[in-house]
């Protein structure tokens, strides 16, 4: 049984036109304008990017390998809904902080809130568009309590309607690891991995199998999957500093010790305040006429460590 975020919902579907079962409706925002007028249309095939594919079958054997890899995971999804199709172009893990057993996932949203934030970045129509998750035996198919928790779901989206797989264990190992392929239009296989593909609208009163087709393209979100504890650690602090501070910029380090920057710019011409954030380190920065100077702020808080720097410069003005 699988009761995905509707919680903290409601702050993601205004920015990211947010959603999400319990915590209920929170991945939900306040409404944003519609990025074009689409005539959305009953979903017809789901395609998502060789770079989505690859985190999922990926990310599914890692957490299989584990000694709680008994336990069910997942990944919201975010795409492109187009009038016919989604695109399906990030990947949002469940996270280390999710509430998770053989029988059910409830994903950590604070963590996956900043993290479309910063996705988002690269394109504002990106939005929710589903949700992954497994099962631990052989249920290929949603459960009755995923159709409880997506039922109430699915209006907050775009085109009212969502995209869910179900991934599950139990292939036909014949198939060999070097390369996926599909059974049914609606079922990617890799080795014994299955993700088995649906739709459900609005109103509707069961999931319908969905084709999918790969095309090439990124996971636009799997640099965010290296440093997910930071992100998780800093999640609530950074969203409150992104939503009161306009032009907040992210930035993922991706060298032998990932990290996250935050980037604030300044009212004077090319200076800001950036902040680099690890599992176990903040520290501050002032870019300043081409240099970047620490800060002697020890600060764990980032929120309140900014607006303390933000202070001693307003008063050395």
């Amino acid at each position: 049984m699988w009761q995905a975020l509707v919680d903290r919902t409601a702050r993601l579907l205004s920015d990211l036109r947010r959603s999400w079962h319990r915590p209920p409706l929170s991945l939900v925002q306040k409404r944003e304008p519609s990025p074009a007028a689409v005539n959305y249309q009953p979903l017809e095939r789901v395609l998502i990017t060789d770079g989505v594919g690859r985190t999922l079958f990926e990310e599914f054997a890692a957490h299989r390998a584990r000694v709680n890899g008994d336990e069910e995971t997942g990944w919201v999804l975010l795409g492109l809904r187009e009038a016919r199709e989604v695109v399906v172009l990030a990947t949002l893990p469940a996270g280390a902080d999710a509430d998770a057993g053989i029988a059910h996932i409830r994903f950590n949203s604070s963590g996956q809130v900043l993290a479309s934030r910063i996705v988002r970045q690269q394109d504002r129509r990106l939005t929710i568009v589903g949700v992954v998750h497994t099962h631990p035996g052989s249920l290929r198919h949603p459960s009755d309590g995923d159709f409880h928790g997506d039922s109430r779901w699915v209006p907050q989206l775009r085109g009212g309607e969502g995209v869910f797989a179900i991934g599950t264990a139990d292939g036909p190992a014949a198939g060999g690891t070097l390369f996926a392929y599909q059974p049914r239009p609606n079922v990617h296989c890799l080795g014994e991995l299955r993700f088995s593909w649906y739709i459900l609208g609005q109103g509707e009163t069961a999931y319908r199998p969905v084709p999918v087709e790969l095309t090439i393209g990124p996971d636009l979100a799997r640099p965010l999957h290296a440093i997910w504890a930071t992100v998780e650690l800093h999640a609530e602090r950074v969203d409150r500093l992104f939503r009161q501070q306009a032009g907040l910029r992210f930035e993922v380090l991706s060298d032998e010790n990932p990290g996250l920057v935050l980037t604030l710019p300044l009212a004077a011409g090319g200076e800001a305040v950036r902040v680099v954030l690890r599992h176990k380190s903040v520290r501050y920065y002032l870019q300043r006429g081409g240099e970047l100077l620490e800060v002697a702020l020890a600060d764990d808080y980032v929120d309140r460590g900014v607006y303390l720097l933000l202070a001693e410069l307003a008063g050395m003005a």
